[in-house]
């Protein structure tokens, strides 16, 4: 998955979720309680869906649990490659103990280059954790909260744009209706398996999404999977 905002994005079309076992398969995952009622719907209204799904196994949608990690990592990960952003991860991690809002902002800035991390992303990084650790992000509220609500609080993080709050919403807080149409790999997937690799406008893949209502993350995830069968995880 890919957004086209080239400030908020990886450039790459990434994936999340299982990580690939050691014999190339997908391990089973904890499922959200939705998913099998997501993935019957799917395949009732959705002839790509139905032969797509089965593909996969018990392979779904899964949390790391931790806010602010996916934020960061999402955040390192923009407009490097999927294997470049593990990388500058672990050097980052290993500047703490744990990563946590207050360990970021005892970083040393020089210490948060050296690991990989461009001024801005530093910048970046450091906002979001002045966000989390001040209370300006309503953290425990967020399971009550409508989607629409919680992107705007996480969009006044510098960094963080649609794309990367529409990503949260899917890979944190499991939310199982959001459509990412700035993500090129949804688009790109839909090309492909919807309109035999001719060009697809937003209004094109919205018409394709209206059938997945109202678990449009869940084929949106599919269709990434189609793209991608080896998931990583934000």
């Amino acid at each position: 998955m890919t957004s086209r905002d080239d400030l908020d994005a990886p450039l790459r079309v990434p994936a999340a979720g299982p990580v690939a076992d050691a014999v190339g398969g997908l391990s089973p995952c904890v499922k959200p309680a939705y998913w099998d009622e997501a993935t019957r719907h799917l395949m009732r209204k959705d002839r790509v869906l139905k032969r797509l799904i089965p593909r996969f196994g018990d392979a779904c949608l899964e949390s790391r649990g931790d806010a602010f990690g996916t934020l960061a990592r999402s955040i390192i990960g923009q407009q490097i490659s999927v294997k470049a952003a593990q990388s500058v991860w672990d050097r980052f991690k290993a500047l703490a103990d744990e990563v946590t809002p207050r360990a970021v902002l005892r970083m040393r800035v020089d210490d948060m280059r050296a690991a990989g991390l461009s001024a801005r992303k530093v910048e970046y990084l450091i906002d979001l954790a002045l966000h989390f650790d001040s209370g300006a992000l309503h953290v425990e509220a967020w399971p009550q909260m409508d989607d629409e609500a919680i992107i705007r609080e996480l969009i006044a993080i510098r960094g963080v744009g649609r794309w990367t709050a529409e990503m949260f919403l899917i890979f944190h807080l499991l939310r199982p209706d959001v459509l990412p149409l700035d993500d090129v790999g949804l688009i790109r997937g839909i090309s492909e398996n919807y309109f035999s690799g001719e060009s697809v406008s937003r209004s094109d893949a919205r018409e394709v999404a209206a059938a997945w209502a109202p678990y449009r993350s869940v084929a949106t995830w599919y269709i990434w999977r189609a793209l991608d069968p080896h998931p990583v995880s934000y």
